[in-house]
């Protein structure tokens, strides 16, 4: 049994402040709205600092905010539990329809401006640094493999100390993309401060374009699918990610034309002999 996040709240409220009663009001008048929220985007609908919102989580018994999501989550899953009895027979248009959404969401948020000016940075770029965890991680080694293929030299970290310790060797000219769903993963963060301190570029790839990650990114693309975290990795969000990596690899292959369409030549050859 997961915790009931609204007696929870309610049996915690007298003893609140003033600022974190507004989070407690605000989160138990939006609760199936508050699961897709950043901390960023939580502290500006209740109208406080996102350290008033952390500080809420702490006195409800919580250790953050990423768990005050999960309880929150676990809460509604088992009160929605009845309501997916007849879904299954349409599983595969539901799914279907859930990443073509995913695609088309992020087709309409991405800026052109922002994409544009992503793609110029990684054009003119020393190097380029892919920093994920997680799902994210799985991403940022599939977008070093796409960069491959047109002759575009980057590397894809995944584990947290090789990230910070990588973005402590940066300077100016390295460009770094920093992928989060959430943008509010600590260690993508803590890693991308860092870069950011020594002088590198930064791209943020995630869905809220109003989170902790993007204070330190240069230009930010922002697209995806909201995802609750008894969701995370979820297909839909990952193909959002996969169509921001694509459209970038694509932007520079078209201002290097010529040089992408030999690396494409360079790269297929030389593992044909790999395939029967």
């Amino acid at each position: 049994m997961s915790k009931p996040i609204t007696e929870i709240i309610n049996s915690y409220y007298p003893s609140l402040t003033n600022s974190e009663q507004k989070v407690a009001t605000f989160v138990l008048n939006n609760l199936d709205q508050v699961i897709y929220y950043s901390v960023t985007d939580l502290a500006d609908e209740a109208g406080v600092g996102e350290t008033t919102v952390l500080r809420f989580c702490r006195k409800i018994g919580l250790k953050g905010y990423q768990e005050f999501k999960l309880t929150l989550a676990q809460n509604l899953s088992e009160g929605k539990k009845e309501q997916n009895g007849s879904e299954s027979n349409n599983l595969i248009q539901s799914v279907q329809l859930n990443s073509v959404e995913a695609i088309e969401n992020t087709a309409k948020m991405i800026s052109e401006e922002d994409l544009n000016a992503a793609i110029e940075l990684l054009s003119n770029a020393k190097f380029i640094h892919l920093f994920g965890v997680g799902t994210s991680g799985i991403s940022a080694m599939d977008a070093q493999s796409r960069f491959l293929r047109i002759g575009v030299q980057s590397s894809a970290i995944i584990d947290s100390h090789l990230q910070a310790m990588t973005a402590a060797t940066l300077s100016q000219g390295d460009v770094v993309i920093a992928l989060s769903i959430s943008g509010s993963t600590r260690d993508t963060i803590e890693t991308v401060k860092i870069a950011k301190e020594k002088g590198a570029k930064v791209i943020a790839i995630t869905y809220y374009s109003r989170s902790p990650i993007t204070q330190f990114a240069d230009v930010v693309l922002t697209g995806g699918t909201k995802e609750s975290p008894l969701e995370g990795g979820s297909l839909a969000a990952k193909i959002s990610q996969l169509f921001v990596i694509d459209l970038l690899c694509t932007g520079i292959a078209l201002t290097h034309k010529e040089r992408s369409l030999e690396m494409k030549n360079k790269t297929a050859q030389a593992v044909v002999s790999k395939i029967y």
